[in-house]
């Protein structure tokens, strides 16, 4: 075979023929006997004392067989505890023998409530005599942690907000002498707004207990063992005792980590029968922890030339009700990018009385890419040069100072915007201007994900591969795995199985999230393979008396190089090892990582877009995506998952935000309220892959998943700006916001001219 026969070729994905034919099976189609159904109850008040649950009506419909509150339960953080504190937050459960009569009985529980003070906007949060939102030392989310984004810097230990769970400061040199030093200086305000992941498929499980007071969960999840440690620590449970099946996952984009599974198994293991907990989509609205919010001022400061002198930035993130906001990752972001010799940056997050917010793909970086590539592109503008330009001037390399004071890895972003500079449609930006029409560059950067993982490979008696993983499948990782092997050890992938096991079967995989999947358990199980394929060649060597370096696999054959006809084939030497009496071990390999470091990706788009001066409508008309991505294994999933991440950066750019009124409801229940981009809306979408080689990844490979989500909201802030003169600093693009800016900008240039 030749080198990379498999690798680098498109390949369709292995669940793909499931999927399309209506076969897959998720959580909602899964029966089990005995199984009981769940609905939650949900406050209606941003902040209420909760002073009685009346169910004794509901408890009488027929059917229902139990309304557990916070006391039944006998477990803090599951149901609200006295009082709640965001509208959705889950006061009591109600459990019946079919889903329908869990509906109907939900309606008829009474609860009092005595309305408390709430407070919405997080800066009003930090004001003296806020209400306090909650105790900061209480139980916080992981889930940015888990995508990789806990980057941390220095932990600000100073006195702080009550509010203010988290503070990180990063700096080096002096930044208010790189005032003086810069020729031009630009300084921005910049919101963007919360964001639902948008899955198809709502939130779900189902509970079951186990006899001896442990639980097993079937689970749309992204992440099985942070689910069953996670489960554990609430419950109070060995780890041992939490079983979780993770089952095919309807859409994630990081919400689907852990959310009503823990109260679904305390349920169980209470009534002793499976519970069954699925939201509809009006409750998914309400209980899904959503993309965070957040308001950043960025500085900054350049000479003549284009060399920065400085950059001063604050972050302020909107947490909703509990701690987990990516504070961290964002500082880290703003202050890597770009080679800047003085730094000033104070990352941060508030608590306010909504719900707590979640990763959404790449978290913490659209918010720092939104305000750093707004600002860098007003930077450009003022010193009247190229944004391309400018940006290439300044970027980070392999070696150089990160915010956190660690080095970047090798990095392809240079090559990036290199292969940005020679496309058609940036030397369109020059030659083709139509009315209204203007283009916009943005980067984007993911400093990728790490986390240990094993894997297993066995070489089966009929030649086949068997690799398990406990990695879930979210966008297609299990094909790539199956070419990972294929390549590994020379062999056709319809001979490779790629096998999902449980918490309880599985070897150790990290959560699919942070764009760290392929990075991780892929090596993983290129050196499983690689393991297996050792012990048969062992295995060929002694019974063909030769030199292992001799034996060429090929074709389901080992063989000595130059002889085909000799040898003996992989289902042949397989059997030899699982005969009675055999002397010779199973054929077993074993593959288990711990990167040292992550692999960055960086990706830079450009949009033209066309804005309507009469109704504020922004229309992107064409889109181009370059990313670097170290080794695209598989180019056409490798496309898709970055058409996905456009298609999801278009919609934080002009239509998606979560809204609360100033009196803490939600003003979204369905996609009916809550926009999202439609096909008709996305513009013809290029890719242009750069592969700038991972030191570690399998064949080179980089995380992609990320970087792609990024750079969209500030490409099109930077083309409306192009196309009609305003520049808008709070997304989404709303046709109202892009009409008051125009009438703004109108009316200040009447003023001007008298």
């Amino acid at each position: 075979m030749t080198a990379t026969s498999w690798i680098g070729r498109s390949r369709r994905r292995i669940e793909g023929g499931e999927k399309v034919r209506g076969l897959t099976r998720f959580v909602a189609d899964l029966r089990i006997p005995g199984m009981l159904f769940a609905r939650p109850i949900l406050s209606p008040y941003p902040h209420a004392r909760i002073e009685r649950v009346d169910a004794s009506a509901a408890r009488r419909l027929p059917g229902v067989v139990a309304v557990l509150t916070d006391q039944d339960l006998g477990v803090a953080h599951l149901l609200a505890r006295h009082e709640t504190s965001y509208v959705g937050e889950p006061v009591a459960l109600v459990v019946a023998v079919d889903e329908a009569t869990a509906v109907d009985a939900a309606e008829l529980v009474e609860v009092r409530y005595r309305e408390l003070q709430a407070v919405i906007d997080p800066l009003a949060a930090l004001a003296a005599g806020a209400p306090l939102v909650s105790d900061p030392s209480g139980h916080e989310g992981d889930d940015a942690g888990a995508h990789g984004a806990a980057g941390g810097g220095a932990d600000d230990t100073s006195p702080r907000p009550a509010n203010m769970p988290q503070r990180m400061r990063f700096g080096r040199g002096d930044v208010e002498a790189a005032w003086n030093r810069a020729d031009a200086v630009v300084e921005g305000n910049f919101s963007i707004a919360r964001v639902y992941q948008g899955y198809l498929e709502p939130q779900g499980c189902i509970a079951e207990p186990a006899t001896d007071g442990g639980v097993t969960i079937h689970a749309s999840t992204q992440g099985q063992f942070f689910m069953r440690a996670e489960t554990a620590k609430l419950l109070g449970l060995a780890e041992s005792m939490v079983r979780i099946v993770p089952l095919p996952v309807g859409g994630g984009f990081g919400g689907k980590i852990l959310l009503t599974e823990p109260l679904a198994a305390q349920a169980a293991r209470i009534l002793g029968r499976p519970v069954r907990l699925t939201l509809d989509r009006s409750h998914d609205f309400l209980l899904e922890q959503p993309g965070p919010a957040a308001r950043i001022t960025l500085k900054v400061g350049a000479k003549r030339d284009g060399t920065l002198t400085g950059l001063d930035a604050n972050v302020l993130y909107d947490g909703g009700a509990t701690s987990g906001s990516p504070v961290g990752i964002t500082g880290i972001l703003i202050g890597s990018t770009y080679r800047a010799p003085n730094l000033r940056i104070v990352s941060a997050e508030v608590l306010t009385h909504k719900t707590p917010e979640s990763a959404y793909r790449a978290p913490g970086a659209p918010q720092a890419f939104y305000a750093l590539e707004s600002a860098i592109d007003m930077l450009a503008r003022k010193l009247q040069m190229d944004p391309l330009e400018l940006r290439l001037r300044n970027a980070v390399v392999e070696g150089d100072e990160r915010a956190d004071g660690r080095r970047w890895q090798r990095v392809g972003l240079v090559e990036s915007l290199e292969r940005a500079r020679e496309s058609q449609l940036w030397r369109d930006r020059a030659s083709r201007r139509d009315a209204d029409e203007g283009y916009g560059v943005a980067v984007g950067g993911w400093p990728g994900g790490i986390e240990p993982a094993a894997a297993g490979c066995r070489i089966d008696s009929d030649g086949t591969l068997t690799v398990q993983v406990g990695a879930v499948d979210l966008t297609g990782t299990a094909t790539g795995f199956t070419m990972i092997a294929a390549e590994t050890f020379g062999i056709d992938p319809a001979k490779i199985r790629i096998v999902t096991s449980d918490t309880d079967r599985a070897p150790f995989s990290g959560m699919s999230g942070g764009s760290k999947i392929t990075y991780t358990v892929g090596k993983a199980v290129q050196d499983a393979v690689a393991d297996a394929k050792r012990q048969l060649l062992e295995l060929a060597a002694e019974r063909l008396e030769a030199a292992i370096g001799d034996l060429v696999v090929e074709d389901g054959r080992v063989f000595v190089r130059g002889n085909p006809s000799s040898g003996a084939s992989i289902a042949e030497l397989a059997q030899s090892t699982m005969a009675f009496a055999s002397p010779h071990r199973p054929l077993l390999g074993q593959g288990r990582i711990a990167h040292p470091e992550s692999s960055p990706g960086f990706a830079v788009h450009i949009v033209r877009v066309q804005v309507d001066r009469a109704t504020g409508v922004v229309r992107p008309t064409a889109y181009l995506a370059v990313q670097d991505v170290g080794k695209a294994l598989n180019p056409a999933e490798v496309e898709g998952q970055i058409h996905g991440g456009i298609t999801q950066g278009i919609g934080r750019a002009l239509v998606e935000q979560i809204v609360h009124d100033a009196f803490g409801q939600p003003q979204h229940a369905s996609f009916l309220e809550y926009a999202i981009p439609h096909s008709g809306e996305v513009p013809p979408l290029e890719v242009s892959l750069v592969e700038v080689p991972s030191k570690l990844g399998p064949f080179g490979a980089k995380g992609v998943g990320e970087p792609p989500a990024i750079p969209g909201a500030a490409a099109i802030a930077n083309a409306v700006e192009d196309a009609a003169g305003v520049r808008i600093t709070e997304i989404p693009l709303t046709p109202p916001r892009v009409l008051a800016a125009l009438r703004a900008s109108r009316a200040g240039t009447d003023a001007a001219l008298g």
